[in-house]
């Protein structure tokens, strides 16, 4: 589809182009111009972006969307719909699914599934079998058919031997293992995080030490192996410190954050919204801005949704009992705006660093280059609301909320869907 981009900034570091207020033109799903004052032509859409920013299409690395098995949480049809909304081109799904994605079988049925979308929608197959954390499932065969990673999902493989083996296995196929971290001896039945809003509150805490014992572990045997581990979804300032040392000491470790993590704290927690019940769980304001240094300075390589999707009657229900998580793929943006990055560091963790940890092509808005990007605007103001919730789920505190940063526009695989 044939477009002309007017008035935009440039947020692309890969781009001769960057930090320039730019026209582009795109011609069947390629970028064919990048100058100024470029006049339309015929049978082209044509947009403003004036004060809105450029980047290559944002990609999450941490999405579940319960297709096969759980398709009444969320769809492929529903998850890339609120994907695009929320500036999403990109999206490696989580294997907890039923049945799990943990064989060529399930992989293949992802990817024919999510043909001829907007979103390139990534399989991640399951480290083990049934993800019960005992056998390993099939690897390489689910590589071969197009799995970009492998994790068991939400759940953290607590067998050390098992770790090591798979750890062994992957660099084998130079494949990247992402794991959840959680000792779960040490986490136990916790709801929200451990500290003196737990004690208020009367529940049972999770400390950040069942994280970060859990990292420190992957650590070893990571350097052990010489084999490259993702840690998803950090939460403490502790695992900042624990990643940071072992990046100085030459592991090959990465990770990412959730958007909800660099803003959120437990004190939202005082209502018994179970909304706010994620896991791992919210933490404190020094975790915060822990966090965000550390997003800052290059420890924290990416910025994920952590989407994760459910029925009504999972979490209209008493906070104790509750199902963990929020959907999460149309705030990111916002919330990354309220942790005050800039468009440059948007680009940089929701957009480069996510792909080049999975090894696939970074988008370059460039002449030549195949389309794939989102425009959008840090400063604009829009109500997130049922309306325009695309997702089938509506589990998230911040419905009916006011949002800052707004997405304009996708383009990927020569379509483009407009935003506001």
């Amino acid at each position: 589809m044939n477009l002309l981009l007017t008035g935009v900034t440039i947020a692309d570091p890969n781009s001769e182009f960057n930090h320039q207020i730019c026209d582009v033109r795109v011609a069947q799903g390629k970028i064919v111009e990048i100058g100024s004052a470029l006049k339309p032509m015929k049978d082209e859409e044509q947009a403003d972006g004036t004060g809105a920013f450029l980047a290559p299409g944002f990609f999450d690395l941490n999405c579940s969307i319960g297709d096969p098995g759980f398709e009444t949480k969320e769809d492929i049809t529903t998850a890339t719909a609120a994907a695009q909304a929320g500036g999403f081109t990109g999206l490696a799904v989580l294997p907890n699914t039923k049945p799990v994605v943990h064989s060529k079988a399930q992989v293949e049925y992802i990817i024919n599934k999510a043909k001829n979308n907007l979103v390139d929608v990534h399989p991640v197959g399951a480290i083990s079998h049934d993800l019960e954390g005992k056998e390993m499932a099939e690897l390489f065969d689910m590589q071969s058919a197009g799995a970009v990673a492998f994790s068991d999902g939400t759940k953290p493989i607590t067998d050390d031997g098992f770790m090591s083996r798979a750890l062994q296995y992957a660099k084998g196929i130079n494949g990247l293992l992402m794991v959840y971290p959680e000792n779960k001896s040490i986490a136990g039945k916790s709801q929200i995080n451990e500290s003196k809003t737990s004690v208020l509150l009367g529940m049972k805490g999770m400390p950040g030490l069942a994280e970060e014992m859990h990292i420190s572990r992957d650590i070893f045997l990571a350097t052990y192996h010489e084999a490259p581990v993702h840690i998803s979804n950090i939460s403490t300032a502790g695992s900042v410190a624990l990643i940071k040392k072992a990046k100085r000491d030459g592991v090959k470790i990465s990770c990412d954050v959730a958007a909800h993590h660099l803003v959120l704290t437990e004190e939202l927690l005082n209502d018994f919204d179970s909304n706010y019940k994620v896991k791992p769980p919210l933490r404190g304001k020094a975790d915060n801005r822990a966090l965000l240094a550390g997003l800052k300075d290059g420890t924290i390589d990416a910025v994920s949704s952590q989407h994760r999707p459910h029925e009504p009657e999972f979490k209209d229900v008493e906070f104790e009992i509750a199902a963990y998580g929020i959907i999460a793929l149309q705030t990111v943006l916002p919330l990354l705006v309220r942790a005050g990055l800039d468009a440059s560091q948007i680009a940089e963790k929701l957009s480069v660093n996510p792909r080049k940890l999975l090894n696939l092509k970074v988008p370059v808005v460039k002449v030549g280059e195949a389309a794939n990007f989102t425009l959008f605007n840090l400063t604009e103001k829009w109500e997130y609301n049922h309306k325009n919730n695309y997702s089938k789920s509506r589990n998230t505190p911040l419905l009916n909320k006011t949002m800052t940063g707004r997405v304009k526009l996708v383009y990927n695989n020569n379509q483009f869907q407009v935003y506001g």
